[in-house]
């Protein structure tokens, strides 16, 4: 009887111990996302944007709901924040509250703390027209800020903030891929952004597709 009180007395000792620990990382997480994105914000923000007419919207607005993160994605982004890349940019889709600092390059570090933009497809700098074509591919962990894809539909609005100013996309095609299709991240007539994350968003081990969100420049 006294080892079986002793078992549960431990139990819950562990436990707490465990909640406890999970919340560090939780509060870690928050904080470092709000940072990656205020520096973004400190270091471009513009009194107006550079064209379109759009007003540059303050990123610390929205919430960001970390309920769908695994422990291990948690734990992760905690363990990146010594990484001194400031982000480009700031990816914003409304409809899901998500809110993710975009870093040049996808290298695991980027896209343990953020989105990467994929090496290869068009740049973020510049405000060209609605016929000057390219295609933005920005990724990140389908356990992370992307999994909320899973929630995406077509016309949602999606924001990319810059130091230039602020640009509007409305999604037009959502597609799962196989890994070695890129034939979502060629260039496009049309101005456009792909987001690219590993599908199923709920899978045990390295996920065997991959989940697209194609959105278009807004005229």
């Amino acid at each position: 009887m006294r080892a079986r009180t002793s078992i549960e007395a431990i139990a819950w000792v562990l436990g707490v111990l465990l909640l406890g620990m999970y919340a560090l990382v939780r509060i870690s997480f928050d904080a470092a996302r709000a940072a990656g994105v205020e520096e973004f914000r400190e270091a471009s923000l513009t009194p107006t944007p550079a064209t379109g007419g759009h007003a540059q919207t303050d990123p610390s607005a929205l919430d960001v709901d970390q309920s769908l993160w695994s422990p291990q994605r948690i734990a992760a982004f905690a363990e990146s924040r010594a990484d001194q890349d400031a982000a480009q940019a700031v990816l914003r889709i409304p409809t899901l509250k998500l809110e993710v600092p975009v870093y040049p390059g996808t290298s695991e570090s980027n896209l343990n703390r953020g989105a990467g933009l994929i090496e290869g497809t068009a740049p973020l700098a510049g405000f060209g027209s609605r016929d000057s074509g390219g295609n933005v591919g920005i990724a990140a962990h389908r356990d992370g800020f992307f999994r909320k894809l899973k929630d995406i539909a077509i016309e949602d609005e999606l924001h990319i903030d810059t130091g230039a100013g602020t640009l509007t996309y409305r999604v037009v095609e959502l597609s799962i891929v196989e890994p070695h299709d890129t034939a979502v991240l060629a260039p496009t007539r049309i101005p456009s952004v792909t987001l690219v994350t590993c599908f199923p968003f709920y899978f045990v081990g390295s996920a065997p597709q991959r989940y697209i969100v194609r959105a278009e420049l807004e005229t």
